[in-house]
Formats: C-alpha cells, sequence, structure tokens
C-alpha cells in the first residue's frame, strides 16, 4: 500500500529476486483509482485476482494480467444464508481460497470474528453460516481483534493464518501472527501455541521459496521468519 494525499491508501507494487532486497515500481501507485489495502491475490486460469479492503472497510475486487495492471471490478456482494444482503456496516480483510470450482471468501467485521462466504461466479457471495467459522479467544492474545491474511493447504489440511489483537490498552498490546488448522474449511482448530509471532509483526503471510516455506510478517516494517531448524528471523 501507498499512501498519499488526504491519506488515501493505494497500491504499491515491488519485486524482489531474492525475497530481500525489494524494487519498487517506477510508475508505483500501479492502482489508484480506488481505496486499496489488506490485499490478497490468486492466479487462476491466466488471470490474477485481488480481493482487497477498501474505504469504510468494504471489500472490493480487482483484476490484472500481468500483476501490475488493475482494473476495478466493483464490491463485494455478500449476502447472509437466506440470499439477504449483509446488514450495513465493514466487510473487509478479505483472503481467496479456490477448490473445486468454488470461490471460499474469508472476511471479518469489524474484526470481530472471521467469516466463510462461497461463490462460483464470483458475483454473489453467501455465507456458509451466518456466524463466525473462527471466533474471538478464549485465550487472551486474540480477544480482542481477529482478521485473515492467507491459506494454504499442507498434507491434506488447511491452515489460516491470522494476525489477532488482545484486549487490553491498545497501544501497550501489540498484533500478533496466529494460526488455525481444518480439514473442511469451516471448522478450525487454533494452534494451543500461539501466537506464533509474538512481537509487533502481524499480518503473516507463508511463502515457499522452492526449498521451505517463509513467514513474512508486516507492521510497521516488512520481516520474514525461517523455520527455527534451518535459520533465525531475518528483518527487511
Amino acid at each position: 500500500n501507498k499512501n498519499r494525499s488526504g491519506g488515501t491508501k493505494y497500491l504499491g507494487y515491488a519485486t524482489s529476486p531474492d525475497g530481500f532486497e525489494w524494487t519498487r515500481h517506477p510508475d508505483n501507485p500501479v492502482f489508484d483509482e480506488r481505496w486499496t489495502e489488506d490485499m490478497h491475490v490468486v492466479r487462476h486460469k491466466g488471470t490474477y485476482y485481488m480481493v482487497a479492503e477498501g474505504r469504510n472497510d468494504i471489500a472490493h475486487l480487482l483484476t490484472s494480467k500481468d500483476r501490475v495492471h488493475w482494473q476495478e471490478q466493483g464490491k463485494l456482494d455478500i449476502r447472509y444464508t437466506n440470499g439477504k444482503a449483509l446488514t450495513p456496516g465493514p466487510y473487509g480483510t478479505p483472503v481467496l481460497w479456490i477448490e473445486e470450482g468454488t470461490w471460499y471468501l474469508f472476511y471479518e467485521r469489524g474484526d470481530l470474528g472471521i467469516w466463510v462466504a462461497t461463490s462460483k461466479d464470483r458475483k454473489v457471495w453467501t455465507n456458509v453460516r451466518d456466524e463466525p467459522v473462527i471466533v474471538l479467544g478464549p485465550d487472551h492474545y486474540d480477544s480482542r481483534f481477529i482478521a485473515a491474511n492467507q491459506i494454504v493447504k499442507y498434507k491434506g489440511r488447511y491452515y489460516l493464518y491470522y494476525h489477532a489483537h488482545a484486549k487490553g490498552a491498545y497501544a501497550a498490546q501489540p498484533w500478533t501472527t496466529c494460526v488455525a488448522v481444518s480439514t473442511d474449511l469451516i471448522h478450525w482448530k487454533k494452534y494451543p501455541q500461539n501466537p506464533i509471532v509474538r512481537t509487533n509483526d502481524s499480518s503473516g503471510i507463508l511463502v515457499d521459496d522452492g526449498k521451505q516455506y517463509r513467514l513474512y510478517t508486516m507492521h510497521p516494517d516488512v520481516r520474514v521468519y525461517f523455520p527455527r531448524t534451518t535459520s533465525t528471523t531475518k528483518g527487511i
């Protein structure tokens, strides 16, 4: 993301040969037609689909062929299980997963839980159920806010990486990176040793570099973590 006048968040783009040294695109921001933050991108049949949080935490969809030039497709139309539109209010920090022709959308409402909706056409998304699939607590580390970052499938199980905030003085409590596991994308069990990153590093994204997984975290800077058996943490 990149801020310009007025505090609006626009989309920036950077590339790297090794995941450590990054070069910002000379034409940044690459998309400035609409507030765009907390994005998640998947590639499907040659097209990149980005879901992102817009102004007032309303999620929207963008598409691209080259990851640089993006076309706005409008805000996401999310419905309750009975087909009625969501009540007014935020629905942001969206995350996508695609499996067997079904698109899964994970989103939060005020960071007070993680919901999931599905779609076949990406035009209308219908809740799988009208309550969160991941709720706050009961432990302290995620008792105030939670929001999804990414889903990874590994050995037949789904791992959802999310960021969390504990109750207490807001400035004194750090955002943390946590993980939950599922076999069906609906029923989730939180890792008992959460948070997996306890410092003020959140929005964790797992990346397979061909040899191992790296965990990148954001806010207030970008850092990368390696498995403890192979390396220590390294900041970028």
